[in-house]
């Protein structure tokens, strides 16, 4: 059907849209190609990897033309690190695209109609939005082709840093990282320094051996710090010595956390963290509300836009005082109690007991009565017997994880019926589909896409539903 194969050059192809995967489109000889780096209006040398029915994939081996929207990358590990994929693209393609992103879901996926679409909420800050960065310290590094090319021996492979995209044993070592701000590298580049000083090994995935794990680094717009370090295996006087160094030398850590973790993976939730230093959490702020943080908890990892994210959700509710307002997924109830100055009553429904312990602290660390929240798998917990309970509500704010919500919790959703329901996504595919299983009883208001990532191809999206 195709004349193009596997291993073959491509020449002057021609870079003409964005997926909603985030990888540049080109079209040649009828067949689609996803090229990683390219810029739409880029005309580009292709190397074609991988070749399948419908597609193939590939990367660019020369550019023979820049597109207009093309700009100069930002960070020296841009292309090898699996982060900031966009940052060759201007702010505003990049905006143009998550736009576009939103309407292609809803209208192929959903047929659903968007003529209340509104431009995209952009983002303030473009570099160093986020308030958590995760990790991994590795033994065996990846190496660039710059260092492959240059022949010279690489005596030392520890590496502290990002994982390199699809490969869970190869960790790219991280010098300098444009995500979070200060004192965020400086701590991490002390943590590598340090343990290479004083030669504390670094882990191996494969053969399970050595000490430093991970590393979270937690920054909160009130200026707290909490850091929390994984290690594979409990030898008291290296940990001490490390947390000592990093509590002399970053005295503005306000949490310094550990954790022994032997497990297979680097998950925290089943382990006992420890607290060497300071709270065991810090505090988020959010017009005036404070926010407790764990190391396990959920919180947005772009303060200032979930600020804004949260505005919107709750402008679209049209709040009068006296509405009783489900919050679904409330996690740790930070929409829940953002909203609850405005309500008469909110009830919070998550399935993770923890965040549902979180989110009741959160409620009476700030003098909030009116909240209530309960901890159940959705379809069973929001039946005739609850509403009866707590009252029907009158809006329902709906915040699901990226898989959207089942369709038994769409079916429950239809059957209580409230006048509004605001849903908040973080995937406007899934959103689409929900979506669409819902006009038979509900139509669109309002859609308002908002951009919480930028440099990625990641974008939310609000939508106001009103009962027909």
């Amino acid at each position: 059907m195709s004349k193009i194969k596997k291993n073959i050059f491509v020449e002057n192809a021609e870079i003409v849209d964005i997926s909603s995967e985030g990888k540049s489109v080109a079209k040649v000889d009828g067949m689609v190609i996803f090229v990683d780096g390219g810029v739409p209006g880029d005309i580009a040398d292709v190397m074609i990897t991988r070749k399948k029915n419908s597609y193939a994939e590939g990367h660019i081996t020369a550019l023979k033309k820049e597109s207009p929207n093309r700009i100069a990358h930002k960070c020296e590990h841009f292309g090898v690190c699996g982060g900031c994929k966009w940052q060759h693209l201007n702010y505003e393609t990049q905006l143009f695209f998550k736009q576009k992103t939103v309407s292609d879901a809803l209208t192929r996926i959903g047929k659903l109609d968007i003529s209340t679409l509104k431009p995209i909420f952009a983002n303030a800050q473009n570099y160093f939005y986020r308030n958590k960065l995760e990790f991994s310290f590795s033994d065996k590094k990846w190496l660039t082709t710059e260092e492959i090319k240059s022949n010279e021996a690489i005596d030392n492979r520890n590496a502290l840093g990002f994982h390199i995209p699809k490969m869970f044993d190869k960790i790219l070592d991280i010098k300098n990282c444009y995500l979070q701000s200060e004192p965020s590298n400086s701590i991490r580049n002390e943590i590598k320094d340090f343990a290479l000083k004083n030669n504390l090994s670094f882990f191996g995935v494969r053969d399970k051996t050595g000490l430093l794990r991970t590393l979270m680094i937690r920054t909160a717009s009130t200026g707290e710090i909490m850091v929390l370090i994984q290690f594979f295996f409990f030898f008291p006087e290296n940990i001490e010595l490390l947390l000592n160094h990093l509590k002399i030398t970053f005295p503005q850590i306000t949490s310094l956390q550990y954790v022994i973790n032997q497990k297979g993976n680097d998950t925290l939730q089943d382990l006992s963290i420890i607290t060497f230093y300071g709270r065991d959490h810090i505090f988020e702020e959010m017009e005036g509300l404070k926010f407790k943080i764990s190391a396990k908890s959920f919180y947005q990892t772009n303060s200032p836009q979930a600020y804004e994210l949260y505005k919107i959700t709750r402008d679209l509710c049209q709040l009068q005082g006296n509405e009783v307002v489900y919050d679904l997924y409330t996690g740790t109830g930070t929409i829940a109690n953002f909203v609850s100055k405005k309500a008469k009553k909110v009830v919070g429904v998550e399935y993770v007991e923890d965040a549902v312990i979180d989110a009741k602290n959160n409620s009476e660390f700030n003098n909030i009565h009116n909240t209530s929240f309960f901890a159940g798998d959705m379809k069973d917990v929001l039946n005739q017997e609850f509403i009866n309970t707590h009252g029907k509500p009158d809006v329902i704010i709906t915040d699901p994880p990226r898989a959207g919500m089942h369709e038994d919790v769409i079916a429950v959703l239809l059957k209580v019926g409230a006048p509004k329901i605001v849903y908040v996504s973080c995937n406007p595919a899934t959103q689409a589909r929900d979506l669409a299983m819902m006009m038979e009883h509900y139509e669109i208001k309002e859609i308002q896409p908002v951009d919480m990532f930028p440099q990625t191809a990641h974008v939310e999206n609000v939508v106001l539903l009103v009962k027909k």
